[in-house]
């Protein structure tokens, strides 16, 4: 589907604010675990922040984060009221509860545009960035290197630094390879000089040890300057909030989501990421917060 068509279903879905959710009626302010800036996350929870002022029903403090893991770290914590993370990043034993299932992360393996570096198998003997420690990008790098029957350490050296140190030694040939979980197009990767390798062999050895939480997607050629089509691998990602967080806070931030979906599309975002409304609710074995829930009902039925 594409970005009109989940607007289109937002839109459908319209009914008036959740009732008694002012901020003057006890809400309070939300603590958003986000994530690098330059990347989707933090573009995502600055977009989410600023509708939530202009609304009027719930203040949202978007907080820098290194991603997934680290904000999920927090959350259990009591650092952070909510947080987003990738849902191959959740462990079964983590107390948390969803918001929204809000948009698909596509991993994006990149190296020089001079690179002899073609397919995966190519990454042996190199040294690959599977993003800072903290991030949905290092698990998900793990396994990926496993898909391809790398060791870390042993076949691939593997290094973690955030997302513009990564470019920035890709650029100067401190590392041979970088993955990053995020929106399609970001900004960083926007560069002629580099190019996604494609991992459309990884998906099936994926989804069969980890599970279905693994999608084959398409980056479009025309994502990147001078790039060209590559299948990689997607992930959704949730919107989580703490058990703690009041059922009128997780209402008023999901009557954001469905009823203020044309203001929450980053830049860093292509239409095919977004999924539509009534995805928002497929959140897998992370039930619903009580709050979260009861406005889906409200917008659904």
């Amino acid at each position: 589907m594409d970005r009109r068509g989940f607007l289109g279903l937002a839109a459908a879905g319209l009914v008036a604010g959740v009732a008694g959710c002012g901020v003057n009626s006890g809400v309070g302010t939300v603590r958003l675990g986000s994530g690098e800036p330059g990347g989707f996350y933090n573009a995502f929870a600055r977009l989410l922040a600023e509708v939530a002022d202009q609304a009027g029903t719930v203040r949202i403090d978007p907080i820098d984060t290194y991603g997934s893991r680290t904000n999920l770290t927090m959350l259990v914590r009591g650092e952070v009221d909510a947080a987003l993370a990738l849902v191959d990043s959740i462990e079964g034993g983590e107390q948390v509860l969803a918001l929204g299932r809000v948009y698909e992360n596509y991993l994006q393996l990149a190296v020089r545009a001079d690179s002899p570096i073609r397919r995966v198998a190519d990454l042996r003997g190199t040294r690959v960035n599977l993003g800072a420690v903290g991030s949905g990008a290092a698990l998900t790098g793990e396994r990926l290197l496993w898909a391809a029957g790398f060791e870390p350490g042993v076949d691939v050296t593997v290094e973690h630094r955030g997302l513009r140190n990564a470019v920035a030694a890709l650029d100067s040939g401190g590392v041979d390879a970088l993955l990053w979980a995020g929106g399609v197009p970001t900004g960083a990767l926007a560069v002629p000089r580099l190019r996604l390798l494609d991992l459309d062999e990884l998906a099936a050895p994926l989804r069969s040890r980890f599970g279905h939480v693994y999608d084959r997607v398409q980056i479009p050629a025309d994502a990147y300057p001078g790039g060209s089509a590559v299948h990689t691998i997607g992930v959704a990602n949730l919107l989580l909030a703490a058990p703690t967080l009041p059922d009128a806070a997780a209402a008023a931030i999901v009557d954001l989501l469905l009823t203020r979906a044309d203001a929450l599309v980053p830049a860093e975002a292509a239409g095919t990421q977004f999924l539509d409304a009534r995805s928002l609710t497929g959140t897998g074995s992370i039930a619903l917060h009580p709050g979260a829930a009861e406005v889906y009902r409200r917008h659904h039925g």
